[in-house]
């Protein structure tokens, strides 16, 4: 199965190429397979231009034609499922059936905010006999978006989108490690019509893009899914031009593990969860809190399941587990493993890299103290911290000790219990015996340094509008 995608930018409904660009390679054993063209400080200035010049039309587009070009977009995404998960899974390293779910769950954004904008109601206030005053919600102007490579297509998706079915128009500056995935996403739209200037794509270096979009006057909105330090350089460039944003920033998911649980069933999802995408997940359950009582169970039966965790080429039958996605991970990883080890921790599962590529072995550390790293920083990778509480007073400050907030889980059949966890919780998601928290219909989004704003749900629609209050006497 061959690297098929054509790389290319995407401005004002031309696609085109460039004198320089960076090389993409597969996480398996580092092997170049493609050329992405960089954007210029030009093409930037010509997508800006083409996205200004757009967005009057797009926004006074009829919300049934709008949403027919969302739905079209979304079809094809279907039809090309199998094409765009292979090129996804050689530049991501994430297995193939994760790769299309990816591809299908994006496809399912497209048709839920195409309908999503039709219910986009305003309201009416209540004043005396012939004085009106309502209040309508607006498209907030050209977007500026920027995704990571971890789920690069949906989260892509998520922004793109809302944003099209709000009345805006898009400038997309996609991970240099995943262009062929969302250059596939932007040729759907292409195809299913989307008009030119409503939605561009430019690969490019990231400083160049942010620091072009962001200090535009034409840049209204701009939308981030990444690290907690990139999110904040970002905010204060937006800080010079009060330019809107909404940030999908860092998590480090505390899941609590109470001991009237499944244990067996527990077990059965969480370790699953755990080495989904390697880990690369910003709400992969990481930090592990278990009672007492169950704890060396717990432990035991994580470790048994994690050492039959199948690792090797996304592409390949079987694997249940591919690369992580950069050179860097590895590093990283080890780099927490070997802390935490130093620091009292105990490996009872993986614990060691690869010999080529970009893989790590899945792995669980037990009695990690919180003096180790890897208990405040988020490890990104296949790696499970674990270490037993006595009291719930207790886990719930262990699991809001740290300055993230975005997701949170626990497993508990206490029906009083789970109103507390909800309640007292800080987090912007929490699940409670459950791990689907990423769906269309819902808000996404975090609280603390996890960022703020919500994609995902009318929330996701509410993110690239402006609200405007009209008073009529």
């Amino acid at each position: 199965m061959g690297y098929e995608t054509d790389l290319k930018l995407f401005i004002d409904g031309v696609w085109k190429g460039s004198d320089t660009g960076h090389t993409v390679v597969n996480p398996v054993d580092a092997s170049a397979i493609a050329e992405v063209p960089y954007a210029t400080k030009a093409d930037l200035d010509e997508a800006l231009a083409a996205s200004e010049r757009a967005w009057p039309e797009w926004r006074a587009t009829d919300v049934e034609k709008r949403g027919a070009t969302l739905h079209k977009a979304a079809a094809l995404l279907r039809e090309r499922a199998d094409l765009i998960a292979a090129t996804l899974t050689q530049e991501q390293g994430k297995i193939l059936a994760e790769a299309k779910a990816e591809v299908l769950g994006s496809a399912q954004l497209f048709d839920w905010y195409a309908e999503d904008a039709k219910r986009d109601y305003g309201r009416t206030l209540v004043r005396p006999a012939g004085q009106l005053s309502r209040v309508i919600r607006q498209p907030v102007g050209p977007v500026a978006t920027f995704t990571p490579w971890n789920f690069p297509i949906y989260l892509l998706a998520k922004k793109v989108s809302a944003a099209l079915a709000a009345g805006c128009t898009v400038i997309s500056r996609p991970p240099h490690e995943t262009p062929g995935c969302t250059t596939e996403l932007f040729r759907a739209l292409a195809d299913a019509g989307i008009p030119n200037g409503v939605a561009q794509l430019v690969h490019g270096d990231a400083d160049l893009v942010s620091r072009t979009l962001i200090a535009s006057r034409v840049i209204r909105k701009v939308s981030f899914t990444g690290s907690t330090g990139v999110g904040k350089h970002l905010m204060k460039l937006c800080a010079d031009s009060m330019t809107r944003v909404t940030m999908e920033l860092g998590g480090h998911a505390p899941v609590l593990i109470f001991d009237d649980c499944d244990l067996e069933k527990t077990l059965d999802m969480v370790v699953p969860q755990k080495f989904r995408n390697a880990g690369q997940v910003c709400v992969s359950p990481t930090r592990f809190y278990v009672q007492r009582g169950i704890y060396d169970a717990f432990i035991k039966g994580f470790a048994e399941r994690t050492a039959k965790v199948k690792i090797g080429n996304g592409l390949d039958d079987g694997t249940k587990m591919g690369p992580l996605a950069n050179a860097r991970r590895p590093d990283a990883i080890e780099t927490l493993v070997q802390d935490a080890k130093a620091k009292g921790a105990r490996v009872l599962a993986g614990g060691e890299r690869g010999d080529k590529g970009f893989f790590f072995q899945p792995t669980l550390l037990a009695d990690v103290p919180n003096e180790a790293e890897i208990m405040n920083e988020e490890p990104f990778g296949p790696v499970a911290v674990s270490r037993p509480f006595d009291t719930f007073d207790e886990v719930i400050e262990q699991a809001n000790r740290l300055p993230y907030g975005l997701a949170a889980f626990a497993f508990t059949e206490n029906g009083r219990r789970t109103n507390l966890i909800g309640d007292l919780v800080e987090s912007g998601m929490v699940g409670i015996n459950t791990f689907a928290i990423s769906v269309a219909d819902a808000p996404f989004g975090g609280v603390k340094d996890s960022g703020f704003g919500s994609e995902g749900g009318k929330e996701g629609l509410e993110s690239y509008q402006v609200v405007k209050a009209i008073h009529q006497a």
